[in-house]
């Protein structure tokens, strides 16, 4: 059953920072769509069980951007 998970992202600043950390997300194994605001800093990612939040953010961080989860 698909999910949302939500992470804070820092250090994008233009549309192109927004598609990289989109691709890196969608490119996980479970991620079935991410999208990602400039303005508010924030991902939505549905997934499922397989997409890890560890995995996520890992993948945020290997594009070049910080990223936390929403409480």
């Amino acid at each position: 059953m698909a999910q949302t998970t939500y992470l804070h992202v820092e250090g994008m600043t233009c549309m192109m920072c927004v598609k990289h950390v989109e691709n890196a997300l969608k490119a996980l194994p479970g991620v079935e769509g991410a999208k990602v605001s400039l303005s508010e800093k924030r991902a939505a990612v549905l997934h499922s069980e397989e997409a890890t939040v560890d995995a996520m953010i890992a993948a945020v961080r290997q594009a070049g951007y910080e990223a936390t989860v929403e409480v």
